[in-house]
């Protein structure tokens, strides 16, 4: 399967996300789900030293601050933060659902296309690697890996994203689950309608 940026654009924006306000502890967070059609979606892995997350791989967000004015900006502030994503390579799609976290988050992953050809400059104190995860894993229905591990007593499934160079699990490959199943739909309902035509 392929997709190309009219069906992304389409897919994307038409989805409607399900909000949650999450407990009341949570910290309110945005991730820039940003996608360059012709390498796939933009991820990051955190320096080691992080207090939270630290070495494992992410979207590119952070905390939504009360300078923001929406979880879309708190995403795009956070990307140039930490790649130098520039904002006006940015077209801003739409937003997944929410996702929570065990550890006291409140994810709101926001959908992009990049345009252009990005330039990333790495914040040496937040990130030491930014790579993409291609558009083709996330339409492969063999995909992702799913795995077992126990969590507060009991066994949990959970999904592993295949990367020769990282491991793709946590909040981010629930994140990436969520985007891939929208757009394994969007695909073969697609083929459906051409051939049916």
């Amino acid at each position: 399967m392929t997709i190309d940026e009219t069906t992304l654009r389409r897919l994307l924006r038409e989805r409607k996300a399900r909000r949650s306000a999450g407990p009341g502890t949570a910290r309110a967070a945005a991730v820039l789900v940003g996608i360059e059609p012709a390498r796939g979606v933009w991820l990051t892995r955190r320096s080691a030293h992080l207090v939270h997350h630290a070495g494992q791989v992410a979207l590119p967000g952070g905390t939504v601050d009360p300078s923001d004015a929406s979880p879309e900006a708190a995403a795009l502030r956070e990307a140039e933060e930490e790649i130098g994503l520039d904002p006006g390579a940015v077209e801003l799609l739409g937003r997944l659902d929410d996702f929570g976290t065990g550890t006291g988050f409140h994810i709101t992953p926001v959908t992009a296309l990049i345009h252009g050809t990005p330039e990333f400059r790495m914040a040496p104190d937040e990130v030491v690697a930014v790579f993409p995860l291609r558009l083709e894993h996330l339409l492969d229905p063999a995909l992702p890996e799913w795995r077992k591990g126990t969590w507060h007593g009991g066994t949990r499934e959970f999904p592993v994203w295949p990367h020769p160079d990282h491991v793709i699990w946590g909040a981010t490959a629930w994140i990436l689950y969520q985007l891939a199943l929208t757009l394994r739909e969007g695909v073969t309902a697609a083929a459906a309608e051409a051939a049916s035509a």
